[in-house]
């Protein structure tokens, strides 16, 4: 059981890795950010803002579910909503300029550690993106957070 800290929100440091190669260029960001962990119906949400180029900001959230699974959640210019699974392959819809694409996820890869005192996590996903049948691109998100 959580402490009653987590269920009220504790501030966190936030470190978001990702990298992908899409098109045969790899791309690499980094955002280092102060956040907050909540524990909810047994579910733990780690909250951020990204800041782009200095001045847009991108509020994320990363739902880390009681079943193994993790949501990966954007709302910038566009909603991205992410489903990582070990298990199964899964599909969101992305919703740019010209409509809404349905987009699958397969999760090649997904790691979620948890540290006590203080209390911290990982979340490691490798996966790939699929339209229709063609290939998006590969990707990697590593998360760390400690409260």
């Amino acid at each position: 059981m959580p402490s009653k800290e987590l269920t009220n929100g504790m501030p966190a440091e936030i470190f978001m890795e990702s990298s992908y190669v899409q098109n045969g260029e790899t791309h690499h960001h980094v955002f280092e950010e102060k956040g907050r962990v909540i524990y909810i119906n047994n579910s733990y949400y780690i909250r951020y803002e990204e800041k782009i180029d200095g001045e847009s900001v991108v509020p994320v959230t990363v739902k880390i579910n009681p079943n193994g699974t993790v949501n990966l959640i954007r709302r910038g210019e566009y909603m991205t909503r992410l489903t990582f699974s070990s298990e199964e392959i899964t599909e969101t819809q992305y919703k740019t300029a010209a409509g809404i694409m349905p987009i699958r996820v397969e999760t090649q890869d997904l790691k979620i550690s948890y540290y006590d005192r203080p209390f911290a996590g990982r979340v490691s996903a490798d996966y790939v993106l699929y339209f229709n049948e063609e290939q998006l691109g590969s990707y990697q998100i590593r998360l760390r957070f400690t409260t």
